[in-house]
């Protein structure tokens, strides 16, 4: 973008080269020239600024992202209209994003991987309590800073959980996101919830350890469909050498079930963080429902992302790109072998024989006893603890229950004694154990620390930070002037810190002192938060001593409380030697008094010696006698009209 073509949005936002481009904008490394600082710049294509919708879905981007302040989510500082089309300015982040890293370095270290993906749950769990979804988790949406930071951009099609006045903007039925990181609710054209982004993370995860994605096909139907109907193939039969607990993990995040899945991406962050400790995790095998392939709903295309309709017919999924119909995916027909139909019958009889006989071998080894009826133990984890325990109940079981402190939220079932799935008989007793609440820790001293480091301390600890710029004359800018709660409270986990950062000392504009005593002046100055206040002295003939004559920087001037500010202080007039020029030509006398400092009037007086012409006959004041620099000295000069001479005849 040459200069003389430079863009600038609002009088502010200058643009300078292009970042990338989405489904439906291009986004801009700019400058802000009010703040003088680096911002990114998302401008929507001019074709859908002219769609409502779109313009609508554009907005809400705005304005759900502008209240995300979380130290894993790209912060989104402005919006608005500008050349026709709409904007939104957010941080500029420099690194790469993490499809970029993957793209060059191939699948990540077990640790990093699970390192990362904890910063993108702390995001996501900042976002759900918010009542936000993200919808589009994908590692081209997740930023890698050079410090090793982690951020989650592109709120772009989020919605918010609590907002029921959709005007239409996500149709039942129609799906937003990228086919590769669906979940199966989001492929099947069905609501969405935070356990949608959990199972979208989850395929972010799979691919950094294992280097692909979960399911990969020939369009972003076949992935979709993969999504709904097959589970992925465990990580370690890729790679063997992977820990059992992160596969577990990672095939925990990407249950067909969302019930199946972590309730919470706290869950989830607690979960790696226990993997990255050492410790033992809660992630269990989880067995997939049966899947009804009937049960595909439809998924609406949209004009302008790379999604593509999926429909639900009676042979399977076939898709519509306006161009025909592909190949049907399967045919029930065709899965099924033809048997004739007295091969049939006597398999039956065959099994019916078979089952009278292990009845009675069954019978006999009992000695006729009934055995009590079995009942298969459900997975209850996740669940509050008084609803797990009627859904035990009602089963026939009876239930012990235990508490210990987690990272979960308070009652919420984190163990079962049997595991799920377990066959067990009825009566038999099931130990749950229910979190009590994350255990309150000691927050941190990061007062007078460096804002950056004062986040990572705090962070390290299980807290959130919030940094809220003040201004201050005392802490130097960039560093912790408060915290709240205090250093050596207890707080639970998970739980945000506010930190206030010091932005340096605030300005404000010079007040005018002139013509004030010296001490009123100071006075005055101090009263506008100037305590840096120096004086110095100058002579003023219009100001009285002792007087101040003016600021150096001026009245009016901005600067910091903490910068110096002199008083011009009056000592009066100067004063001056009146020079004794009598008996001098005109010019000579002229030259003597105003070196001096002073004033010339000149009046002529008559003489009747021609010698005098010209020459100043007297003075007043006369010469000698102290005056104020600047005063007038009037000099008689001598005028000779001609006539008798006075001079002595030779």
């Amino acid at each position: 973008m040459s200069q003389q073509n430079q863009v600038i949005f609002n009088g502010r936002y200058e643009l300078h080269r292009r970042l990338g481009r989405g489904g439906m904008a291009e986004v801009y490394l700019a400058r802000d020239q009010l703040l003088d600082r680096p911002v990114a710049v998302k401008v929507l294509f001019p074709a859908l600024a002219t769609d409502a919708g779109f313009v609508e879905r554009f907005r809400r981007e705005a304005q759900a992202a502008a209240n995300l302040q979380h130290p894993n989510i790209v912060s989104v500082f402005d919006w608005g209209e500008a050349n026709g089309t709409y904007f939104i300015v957010m941080e500029y982040v420099e690194g790469l994003t993490l499809a970029e890293t993957l793209r060059d370095e191939g699948r990540l270290h077990p640790d990093r991987a699970a390192e990362i993906t904890a910063d993108i749950a702390a995001a996501l769990g900042f976002a759900h309590r918010n009542g936000v979804v993200h919808r589009d988790v994908k590692p081209g949406n997740v930023l890698l800073t050079r410090d090793g930071g982690v951020k989650v951009a592109d709120f772009g099609i989020a919605r918010a959980i609590s907002d029921s006045s959709d005007q239409n903007l996500t149709k039942t039925g129609s799906v937003m996101g990228t086919a590769t990181y669906f979940s199966p609710e989001q492929a099947r054209g069905a609501p969405v919830d935070p356990r949608s982004d959990l199972y979208s993370l989850g395929v972010v995860l799979y691919e950094m350890i294992t280097g692909r994605p979960p399911f990969a096909g020939d369009s972003a139907v076949a992935i979709a469909y993969k999504h709904v109907q097959e589970n992925p193939v465990p990580p370690r039969r890729i790679d063997p050498s992977l820990p059992e607990t992160l596969e577990a993990i990672t095939l925990k995040t990407l249950a067909k079930n969302p019930a199946n899945r972590y309730p919470t991406a706290q869950d989830l962050r607690a979960d790696l963080r226990r993997f990255l400790d050492g410790n033992r995790i809660l992630a269990e095998p989880v067995l997939a429902p049966p899947v009804d392939p009937g049960a595909t709903g439809v998924m609406a295309p949209t004009m302008y992302g790379n999604e593509t309709a999926l429909v639900a017919g009676p042979v399977g999924y076939q898709q519509r790109d306006g161009y025909g119909d592909y190949d049907e995916y399967y045919d029930e027909q065709e899965q099924q072998p033809k048997r004739s139909k007295w091969f049939l019958a006597a398999l039956i009889l065959l099994l019916l024989i078979l089952a009278g006989l292990l009845y009675l071998l069954a019978t006999n080894i009992g000695g006729g006893g009934d055995d009590p009826p079995q009942v298969e133990v459900p997975n209850v984890v996740g669940k509050p603890v008084d609803q797990a325990t009627a859904e035990l109940e009602a089963l026939g079981l009876e239930v012990e229950t235990a508490s210990e402190s987690s990272e979960q939220p308070a009652n919420q079932v984190i163990k079962q004694d049997p595991p799920a799935t377990t066959e067990v008989d009825e009566g038999s007793t099931v130990t749950l154990t229910f979190s009590s609440g994350p255990e309150a820790v000691p927050v941190p001293d990061v007062v007078g620390m460096p804002a950056d480091e004062a986040s990572r301390i705090l962070t390290d600890a299980g807290f959130l930070p919030n940094q809220v710029p003040v201004e201050s004359d005392d802490v130097e800018e960039g560093l912790v002037v408060t915290q709240t709660p205090g250093a050596g409270e207890l707080l639970a986990v998970n739980n945000q810190v506010t930190i206030e950062v010091s932005s340096g000392a605030g300005t404000a504009p010079i007040p005018d002192v002139r013509n004030q005593s010296e001490a009123t002046a100071r006075s005055t100055l101090q009263g506008q938060g100037f305590t840096n206040i120096q004086s110095r002295q100058e002579a003023s003939a219009e100001i009285a001593a002792g007087n101040v004559i003016g600021t150096d920087p001026a009245a009016g001037t901005q600067a910091r409380r903490g910068d110096p500010v002199t008083l011009v202080v009056s000592t009066g007039a100067e004063r001056v030697t009146v020079p004794p020029v009598q008996g001098l030509s005109e010019q000579n006398a002229r030259s003597a008094l105003e070196g001096a400092g002073l004033e010339v009037r000149v009046e002529n007086q008559t003489v009747q010696n021609q010698a005098q012409d010209g020459i100043v006959i007297t003075q007043s004041p006369s010469g000698n006698a102290q005056v104020n620099r600047g005063d007038t000295v009037t000099i008689f000069v001598g005028d000779f009209q001609g006539g008798p001479t006075t001079e002595e005849p030779n």
